[in-house]
């Protein structure tokens, strides 16, 4: 039987998974997609791309399916989970449950994976490319 752990907030859980990995900035993102080295995933939910539009290339991934999705080893993946040395940048609205989501693929052994920090709205707002 497993230890139980201690109670821990949002914040410390935020804080402590952001530790395991480098985040991105938009600029750096876009830099990374635009030469092929980055697969940027959208996971925010349909309303939310609806009102502000879509980052042109990203692939749109619902954050309930993301794991079964862009696991190399799993049998729903997408075909653009070609491995676990794959470079994907999770972008959700405002950059806190993509923090949480980048952690979540860690565990199933994509080291690569990060988040875009301040997420669709930093995206948007360094006038980056996004369509309606």
């Amino acid at each position: 039987m497993s230890e139980r752990r201690p109670p821990v907030g949002i914040d410390d859980l935020l804080e402590r998974v952001r530790r395991g990995y480098e985040r991105v900035a938009p600029d750096e993102a876009f830099a990374a997609a635009q030469a092929g080295e980055a697969l940027l995933v959208d996971i925010r939910y349909a309303a939310l791309r609806e009102r502000d539009g879509l980052i042109p290339g990203a692939l749109v991934v619902e954050r309930n399916e993301l794991e079964w999705r862009l696991d190399p080893w799993g049998s729903h993946r997408l075909p653009q989970a070609t491995g676990h040395d794959l470079r994907v940048v999770v972008i959700c609205n405002e950059g806190y449950a993509s923090s949480l989501a980048a952690a979540s693929l860690h565990q199933l052994g994509l080291h690569r994976a990060t988040d875009l920090i301040g997420g669709f709205q930093a995206w948007r707002t360094a006038g980056l490319p996004v369509t309606p």
